[in-house]
């Protein structure tokens, strides 16, 4: 037990805290503040309090738990919306209504709930860390394993029947090694601060689908994969989040509302249980883990928020599942660094950020990867992280965009000017890359097309080949240009118009599975390929631009049937075929 001496915002100085231990979580003062020590000096400890800090002074007593910032794992976190230190927010309503009372907690699994519980072991088994007791049906969609802890090994002495249990009841007894007894629950806790153990992990190779054509075709992200998508104010970087939420072949999402204004998250909450899963019909909440802690909650909170989201997708992916976490935004979180590094007086670094920012940056996004688990019948499992920034401004070249591209593998860099056009995503294919192309095209070429990669690399030329013709266009205008280059011109205005925009809200042009993205790029390629043979042969630009197919290729992005596609490119080449006979070429 401590005394506070000192209150600076979300930090509080205590003494006479001897024997308390670094990332502790302590109760603060009078209300039992929820806070952890994030620095000892002697006896005095500074404690980062993760609420409202008005009205604590000196003099009121802090109490050490013992234990660190740790989060539950088991049934009943999907459905689930927590506060950045897992505090289920619906049930904090219930005891407090609509403003959040200080000091208030509450269990983050719900201990009343009974969930029924098939084991998958028996007595006499051996069992070690990773290895499934049994499954619990926690949603329509997911079905909950629930693990061995990955500190327990043994011998199963005792285990529950196939029936009905609450989280807090013992389902399984487990002999160690040195002859003890562990009770097994069906959840258990860990510390949000350390990573999950695994066996080992595996290369990026497979892609994770997420039907966004500029993102599939152009720059792929890897299950396990790390993503940053940066933008000014406007770009949309929030739609994007939500349609990678939606539509990635993922089955579980995370998504980390850090920072974010108090009306985008209700977005998010009001749209996630109305929305559909795609591949099962029911809710996509089914399969959703929601952290809000939005702008205006007590910053030191918003510092933990990622470290519970990362913790809860390790959890689902030692599971076998394939869990997409969302962060939006990592800018703000750097801002609640910034503002807690500037009360402990730390030394500042650029802007103002504390000079620890890449590796903190580095270490969140390290904890990606697709993995081999834990278990005697070890499982894959990935996490990916795609990470929203936020740079004033649109500035690219601030502390936080540029120690997240250090670690990041995918870059989409989203553009105002774009997103003022009204083209969405407005990601700019100049600026972004990905650096998973090459893991991952072998499973494209298997999977999809073997000519995937050659079509993506011709588009993409073509792309870079626009962006210089605009330049010449700026200043001599489009009427100097060859005909070929007009024609080039032409084609790329197919591709950005009917490939790359993409209509979030369409039913159709939604999602666009991987098949008819192919079939879409091999079909604006081909209408280039026969523009050039025309050019060659003497047919007049404008003639090409009048083709009537021209308007049926900007309308396959609504078009649900692949076959009614590829059948424009006979099309393409019959309209063409006239052109040559009309003009003898």
């Amino acid at each position: 037990m401590g005394r506070i001496i000192r209150v600076t915002g979300p930090l509080v100085v205590a003494d006479g805290m001897k024997g308390s231990k670094m990332y502790e979580v302590v109760r603060v003062g009078e209300m039992g503040l929820i806070g952890e020590i994030i620095r000892l000096e002697g006896d005095k400890a500074v404690i980062q309090v993760y609420e409202e800090t008005a009205g604590i002074r000196p003099g009121e007593p802090v109490e050490g738990t013992g234990s660190s910032l740790s989060v539950e794992l088991g049934p009943g976190l999907l459905t689930s919306m927590y506060d950045g230190i897992q505090r289920p927010l619906e049930k904090l309503r219930e005891l407090s209504g609509d403003f959040i009372a200080r000091g208030l907690t509450a269990p983050a699994l719900p201990r009343d709930k009974k969930w029924h519980f098939t084991p998958t072991v028996k007595v006499g088994d051996k069992v070690t860390g990773g290895d499934i007791l049994g499954v619990v049906p926690e949603t329509s969609i997911i079905e909950h394993k629930i693990l061995v802890p990955p500190w327990v090994e043994g011998e199963i002495v005792e285990i529950a029947e196939e029936g009905d249990y609450t989280v807090e009841e013992v389902i399984a007894k487990v002999k160690k090694p040195d002859g003890s007894i562990e009770e097994l629950k069906m959840y258990h806790k860990w510390p949000v601060r350390v990573k999950r153990p695994y066996k080992n992990k595996l290369p990026p190779e497979v892609p994770l689908i997420t039907g966004q054509r500029t993102i599939d075709t152009f720059f792929s992200i890897a299950k396990g994969g790390t993503a940053a998508i940066p933008g000014p104010f406007g770009s949309g970087k929030t739609v994007t989040q939500h349609q990678l939420a939606k539509w990635s072949d993922a089955q579980v999402v995370v998504y980390i509302g850090c920072g974010e204004r108090g009306n985008e998250m209700t977005d998010v909450l009001e749209e996630f249980p109305k929305l559909k899963d795609p591949k099962t019909g029911k809710p996509l909440m089914e399969r959703t883990v929601l952290i809000a802690n939005t702008s205006n909650m007590p910053v030191a909170a918003r510092e933990a928020s990622i470290y519970t989201g990362i913790t809860i997708a390790e959890y689902f992916r030692d599971q076998g599942y394939d869990v997409a976490l969302m962060a939006d935004s990592t800018s703000r979180w750097a801002e609640a660094l910034r503002e807690i590094s500037g009360r402990l007086e730390e030394m500042p670094g650029e802007e103002g950020y504390p000079a620890y920012l890449a590796s903190k940056i580095a270490e969140f996004y390290e904890r990606a990867g697709r993995v081999v688990t834990l278990g005697s019948e070890p499982r894959v499992g990935s996490v990916s992280v795609i990470g929203a920034v936020s740079p004033p401004g649109g500035d690219f070249s601030e502390p936080v965009v540029q120690n997240t591209l250090r670690v990041v593998k995918v870059f989409w860099a989203l553009d105002a000017d774009l997103a003022r056009r009204r083209h969405f995503p407005a990601i700019n294919w100049l600026r972004s890359y990905s650096l998973y192309l090459d893991a991952i095209q072998d499973w494209w070429h298997e999977n999809v097309d073997p000519e995937w990669r050659k079509m993506r690399d011709t588009a993409m030329a073509l792309l870079q080949k626009e962006a210089e013709l605009q330049e010449i266009v700026r200043i001599v205008g489009p009427d100097a240009l060859p005909d070929r280059e007009k024609a080039i011109l032409i084609v790329t205005r197919m591709l950005r118009e009917d490939y790359l925009q993409q209509d979030a809200f369409d039913e159709v042009d939604t999602y666009c599975p991987p098949k008819k993205q192919v079939t879409m790029m091999r079909v604006i390629l081909n209408f280039y390929n026969r523009t050039m043979e025309a050019v060659d042969r003497g047919v007049p630009v404008d003639e090409i631009a009048k083709l009537p197919v021209r308007e049926k290729i900007g309308r396959m992005k609504f078009e649900p049937d692949v076959e009614k596609i590829r059948a424009l490119i006979d099309e393409t080449n019959e309209q063409f075929e006239e052109l040559f006979k009309k003009y003898g070429a």
